[in-house]
């Protein structure tokens, strides 16, 4: 199997948005971009009385997501940055815009940022009265054990969700548009998923947008078994195979993990992941549907072609669908998208075709400076961007060790929408030295909600969410402690509000203590801080003694072996280096101790 040339890839900092009008652009009859937000909503939708069927994940992978938005399909779809998933705020507007009042299925891939930031958008629609379901899609028979019937989904440990997302999608697209309630949609794609399997193989790496070298490299003359889409590791290097040697690799992986066959026909997707060239693709279904076939299997409306992507990596998937007759029914049901049709003519289609409107597009916040203006809590971030900034490039060599590479660019980018939304929502007044009212705590707590917010949307992925959570976390906090009467920001009230930042990153990421990540630095600082207060140090002190213990932990995660998250399939392969995410964390913990920690004590 051969690979061609990388594309011209773009500018890494617009890419996003630019492919994601360009979309809205070419395919205005079938979709339409969600104002102020990385999303694209059907023409159809919404529909009142429908349930909509909201998808989403990182760039990099079209046509999935926005590429299978219309009707017969998804309603609509949240994209995040390359290989990122996209933040709590753009999956909420983005099914807000396509809610026709018969509540929202959430469908998506099963990695621990999706996973975090939908479960928050879920949270924050149930609070407004809007019914959520949520169906993880796990299909990939190389990244974990099989599942085990009713028993809840661990991102960090269980099967991740590739190409087989095709199959829930369209199936649970297919039961919301012949009027299915919410239960029986959600019904739908836990069967489809729960009768899907994928393999894939890489043969080449992938290079990001404006990178100049790839991703990662496979040995010459070699390919890897079992790869994710990021990168992530397969099951073991071999050999370079030809199309029937792969064919052969690829079904005889599937076929024992395959759940019961019923009548014999199976939903087969041959996927390519980006640089395969169709003739190629081809040549191995050859040999695939013979394989299938004389296992007893009979394919039903096989397709052939590029479904999940990643980006330029040379390479292809297969997925098989064990179907029954609702299941078969549904996959054959009509439906019109970007990337996919089923029949012309396919129903709720409205002829658009040219874009009505121009619609504002999420901009990224432009690179923060300091202002003599900035209150305690802007200066403290802008400390933090800049110290995390000057180490973008090492946190993203630690991240590439055991992850995809993207934490020093995506949390660099968090603290930079972090500063600008602080700066905008801090008082003026709390520049004025000594002030330590009520209201003045109050601001602060505010503030860093605002923060929070801004970085968890900016940022995106795993750590955009912990990140997000831990300053939001920190600021109810210190707004608490204002109104029961302690305006005095002192440090018990910081060891107080660190304390339920802890709390609240733990119950949202579900890590532990020792499993390698940013909590193994925020853990010793948390003990560290309430211990200075029981000594009755000063918050300027405290904190900076509480910092240094983070980072000589950040430090020693060098000799932890990752447990959580993507890095965890990595197994012993992470250990030796220490982990991007307390690393960034000390790195914030220690600027801010140089600049906001001194600002708590007027003395």
């Amino acid at each position: 199997m051969s690979s061609a040339s990388p594309g011209p890839g773009g500018d890494a900092a617009t890419f996003r948005e630019d492919w994601i009008e360009g979309l809205a652009d070419a395919y205005a009859r079938t979709v339409r971009r969600v104002p102020d937000t990385y999303g694209v909503v059907g023409r159809h939708a919404p529909r009142p009385g429908k349930v909509a069927v909201v998808i989403g994940g990182g760039s990099g992978h079209y046509p999935a997501f926005a590429g299978l938005v219309g009707p017969g399909f998804a309603d609509a779809a949240a994209i995040g940055d390359v290989f990122a998933s996209p933040s709590a705020e753009q999956v909420y507007r983005t099914a807000r815009a396509a809610d026709g009042g018969a509540g929202v299925l959430f469908t998506y891939g099963n990695y621990a940022g999706d996973v975090m930031h939908f479960g928050l958008a879920a949270r924050r629609l149930a609070a407004e009265g809007v019914d959520t379901r949520t169906v993880l899609v796990t299909d990939d028979v190389a990244s974990g054990p099989a599942p085990v019937e009713g028993a809840p989904v661990d991102p960090s440990k269980d099967r991740r969700g590739v190409a087989g997302d095709f199959f829930v999608f369209k199936t649970a697209g297919a039961a919301a548009d012949r009027g299915d309630d919410l239960d029986s949609v959600a019904r739908v794609a836990r069967r489809a998923n729960a009768m899907t399997r994928t393999f894939g193989a890489a043969f080449a790496g992938c290079t990001l947008p404006g990178a100049s070298e790839p991703l990662f490299t496979v040995n010459e003359g070699t390919m890897e078994l079992g790869m994710g889409i990021h990168g992530e590791p397969g099951l073991r290097s071999t050999k370079r195979l030809n199309a029937e040697e792969l064919a052969e690799a690829l079904v005889e992986n599937l076929l024992p993990d395959l759940p019961g066959v019923g009548d014999g026909r199976v939903a087969v997707l041959l996927n390519g992941l980006g640089r395969t060239k169709y003739e190629e693709m081809f040549a191995c279904y050859r040999h695939v549907h013979r394989r299938l076939a004389a296992a007893g299997l009979r394919p039903f409306r096989p397709e052939i072609g590029e479904f999940v992507t990643s980006f330029d990596m040379a390479g292809v998937s297969l997925s098989l669908m064990v179907l029954d007759d609702e299941l078969a029914e549904l996959y054959d049901a009509p439906c019109d998208t970007p990337a996919f049709r089923r029949t012309p003519g396919a129903r709720d289609v409205r002829d658009a075709d040219v874009r009505l409107e121009p619609e504002s597009a999420a901009t990224a916040a432009p690179r923060p400076t300091p202002t003599a203006a900035d209150g305690p809590v802007t200066a403290a971030l802008q400390a933090g961007y800049e110290l995390v900034a000057e180490h973008e490039d090492e946190l993203g060599r630690l991240d590439a060790v055991a992850g995809d590479g993207d934490h020093g660019i995506g949390i660099v980018r968090g603290l930079r929408a972090a500063v600008a939304a602080a700066r905008a929502a801090e008082p003026v007044s709390a520049t004025e030295p000594g002030e330590q009212s009520a209201e003045g705590a109050a601001a602060a707590g505010a503030t860093l909600l605002a923060a929070g917010l801004a970085l968890a949307d900016a940022s995106g992925g795993a750590s955009g969410a912990l990140y997000g959570a831990l300053l939001a976390e920190t600021g109810a906090g210190l707004t608490r402690a204002a109104r029961s009467g302690k305006p005095q920001v002192s440090t018990e009230s910081l060891a107080d509000a660190v304390d339920d930042a802890f709390d609240a990153v733990v119950e949202l990421g579900g890590a532990r203590v020792g499993e390698k990540t940013l909590l193994d630095a925020l853990d010793p600082f948390r003990i560290r801080l309430r211990a200075e207060a029981g000594a009755g140090a000063e918050p300027a002190a405290a904190w900076a003694a509480a910092a240094l213990d983070a980072t000589r932990a950040a430090e020693a995660t060098a000799s932890l072996t990752p447990a959580r998250g993507r890095a965890a399939r990595m197994g012993a392969l992470g250990y030796g280096h220490a982990d991007a995410g307390a690393t960034s964390l000390a790195l914030l913990l220690t600027a801010v101790g140089r600049s906001f920690a001194p600002s708590l004590d007027p003395a």
